[in-house]
């Protein structure tokens, strides 16, 4: 079902850069003010000027953070920063990384892969977007034709077969690229170029569905873009290269699948909400408080993260809000979605705690139409629950979920019977890096 092919994948000259971790960057979405910084500080070449440029109060049509990292990508094709390798490959890689102390490697294929209308069922998504993303995105394109990032996608190899198929020889070998990152995970490469191999993988990939893990919103704009470059030129064709983008496809069944929570943090409450949010949510909810003072905080948060995960079977959230000095959690009431959705939602979507944070908490409790619910600068996300329960602490947010992750079977599910979640249900990690490998369009 899926097509599947090798590519000239465009890399960083090891002659010109040196060190990778000078130049890579996680994807655009989860580079803070901060970071993008940084990354600009950290070498004149990061491709943060590509995903993520910066943008001045002189910008006009002619001259904006699009237009310079077209000028940016040009110029590091002159100077043979940026070269394009000269025979097709499918890219296999390896990333170490650390996890509640314990190392974990995971493997995946950077390829293209034909785009589909989600309709279709072949390349299929678990969440929804946000339009304005979309645009930006859609704007980069249009200037600089590339594929900057691979899209994170899963498909279905109980036996990891196809991903042993390359790693057997690849391990053997020395990797084009070796290379530990920002955040300390070790990254490898292999160029797998061999005819049989390459055939291999693409008629095993034939069989497969993949789904979309991260980077819903660069698939939704390849999408547009190949729209946009067929209905501008005459010669259009299935053979173009915008019919394809760059994607990077790991199995689900790979040990070194990890999805963390994804905590929602809400500002911009009328008190009168807050105030009355737990009266209100018992109308729902059984709720279990666990009051604190200062000086036995760390005690209440520790008795609070670890009720919530041992219950993870069950539909439970935990809260915190600000200035207050009570930890709580709500526990799902039997039969209250089924009551109240079951002629808006499937059953397969009123199961997931993102599902019920959303419909019953954010729409049903807070009043939120869609318009909210699409707007970052009052929901805003985090897989740190550390991170939510400060910004609940230190008064930067109004209140914080701190939410189970979503399994995996949810995802595959829910993506089988062509449903979609509520926006950010997952947070697959380590994100797929940014640099390594870019392809021309």
């Amino acid at each position: 079902m899926a097509e599947v092919l090798p590519f000239r994948g465009i890399l960083y000259n090891p002659q010109k850069i040196r060190n990778l971790s000078d130049v890579v960057t996680p994807p655009y979405d989860v580079i803070s003010k901060q970071g993008q910084h940084d990354f600009y500080e950290r070498h004149p070449q990061n491709i943060i000027r590509l995903i993520l440029g910066k943008t001045t109060e002189n910008d006009n049509v002619n001259n904006n953070c699009y237009t310079r990292a077209s000028d940016f990508l040009k110029n590091w094709f002159s100077e043979n920063i940026l070269e394009q390798d000269t025979t097709p490959a499918f890219y296999l890689t390896s990333m170490d990384f650390s996890l509640e102390n314990k190392t974990i490697t995971r493997y995946g294929i950077i390829a293209l892969v034909a785009l589909e209308p989600f309709k279709n069922g072949v390349v299929l998504p678990h969440e929804s977007t946000f339009s304005n993303i979309k645009m930006g995105r859609f704007e980069l394109m249009k200037s600089c034709h590339t594929n900057f990032s691979p899209i994170f996608s899963l498909y279905s190899d109980s036996k990891n077969i196809i991903i042993d198929k390359l790693k057997g020889p690849a391990l053997k070998q020395t990797p084009v690229i070796d290379f530990t990152d920002y955040d300390g995970h070790r990254h490898r490469m292999w160029r797998i170029t061999d005819l049989d191999s390459c055939g291999y993988v693409s008629n095993a990939m034939q069989e497969k569905r993949l789904f979309i893990a991260d980077g819903h919103h660069r698939y939704e704009t390849a999408l547009d873009y190949r729209d946009w470059i067929s209905s501008s030129n005459p010669d259009f064709n299935k053979d173009h290269p915008a019919n394809y983008v760059m994607m990077y496809l790991n199995s689900m069944e790979d040990t070194g699948l990890v999805i963390l929570p994804a905590h929602r943090m809400v500002k911009g409450l009328k008190s009168s909400i807050t105030t009355s949010f737990i009266n209100n949510a018992e109308d729902y909810f059984d709720i279990l408080t666990i009051p604190f003072r200062d000086s036995d905080f760390e005690r209440a948060r520790a008795e609070f993260i670890s009720i919530l995960k041992s219950n993870a079977s069950k539909n439970i959230i935990g809260v915190l809000m600000k200035g207050s000095m009570e930890f709580y959690l709500l526990t799902l009431k039997s039969g209250v979605m089924e009551r109240m959705f079951s002629n808006e939602l499937p059953e397969a979507l009123r199961n997931l705690d993102v599902t019920v944070l959303t419909h019953l908490i954010f729409k049903e409790i807070f009043g939120f139409d869609n318009s909210k619910l699409d707007n970052e600068s009052i929901i805003t996300y985090s897989s740190s629950e550390k991170q939510a329960i400060e910004a609940a602490v230190s008064g930067k947010c109004d209140i914080s979920f701190i939410i189970n992750p979503t399994k995996i079977e949810q995802v595959s599910n829910i993506a089988n019977k062509g449903l979609i979640m509520p926006r950010k249900s997952t947070y697959f990690y380590p994100k797929v890096i940014t640099g390594i490998v870019l392809n021309k369009l």
